[in-house]
């Protein structure tokens, strides 16, 4: 890992982009050491470095004296698309709004996805945890799709937050029963990209015995900002 910028924010965060290999990411730390670790998954196809994504680390590491990390996955943010990845958006997006099925062109998308951005996430995670200011144990928090495997082939993951509405192929709806870690589990209620019931199933199929649903009224970047504040005290009640 090579760290390639470091600034200290206004709120006593230490914040420093890294490079591992190919993969670009941020590190949040806070004064304390060593702190337990969340690993925080943008939604699919966004940047690392996304306002509410920062937010939220910041505030974890500022407020509640967590380190939060971030990399951009496969073909996201600074990281180069290929053909496949523009064509895949593209068909996407096209059946969307044409209200064709979809599951065809998610498996062809986000099942690569998964497959690559889950050994990126675990070798990540082997050089933050070799840091000093860095103790574990280590939670996650972002997109269900990479959360689902990381969760399940991932030891060090100790508990989970998920944002329960997005895209979910029907393979990974099957290893979410595989989940036993405690989770959190968070949706907007009148997301006006995707129906509800999806997202409620995956709920249910987790086969954690500890797991709490989270709805709030709202489309899908309408989530209320206090819900941060109860992943890090669920965090806190798993992680410290």
């Amino acid at each position: 890992m090579q760290f390639t910028s470091e600034q200290r924010l206004d709120d006593g965060v230490l914040e420093r982009e890294f490079t591992l290999g190919e993969v670009p990411g941020v590190l949040w730390t806070p004064g304390s050491a060593p702190a337990p670790l969340i690993l925080i998954g943008h939604p699919g196809g966004l940047h690392k470095r996304l306002p509410r994504l920062v937010a939220r680390a910041r505030h974890y590491a500022a407020e509640y004296g967590f380190a939060a990390a971030a990399i951009d996955a496969p073909g996201c943010g600074d990281r180069p698309r290929s053909a496949v990845d523009e064509q895949s958006r593209a068909d996407l997006r096209r059946a969307l709004q044409a209200g064709e099925p979809v599951d065809e062109i998610l498996d062809a998308f986000i099942v690569p996805l998964v497959e690559k951005a889950v050994p990126e996430w675990r070798a990540t995670l082997d050089v933050l945890l070799s840091l000093p200011e860095i103790g574990g144990p280590v939670g996650y928090e972002g997109m269900n799709a990479i959360g689902i495997r990381l969760a399940v082939v991932e030891p060090r993951i100790s508990a989970a937050v998920f944002f329960g509405m997005s895209f979910v192929p029907d393979v990974l709806r099957e290893e979410a029963r595989q989940v036993t870690v405690p989770l959190q589990f968070l949706m907007q209620w009148d997301d006006e990209g995707m129906d509800r019931q999806p997202a409620l199933d995956l709920f249910d199929a987790f086969g954690t015995k500890e797991k709490t649903l989270h709805a709030n009224l709202g489309g899908h970047t309408g989530t209320p900002w206090f819900e941060v504040d109860d992943a890090a005290r669920f965090f806190t009640r798993h992680l410290k």
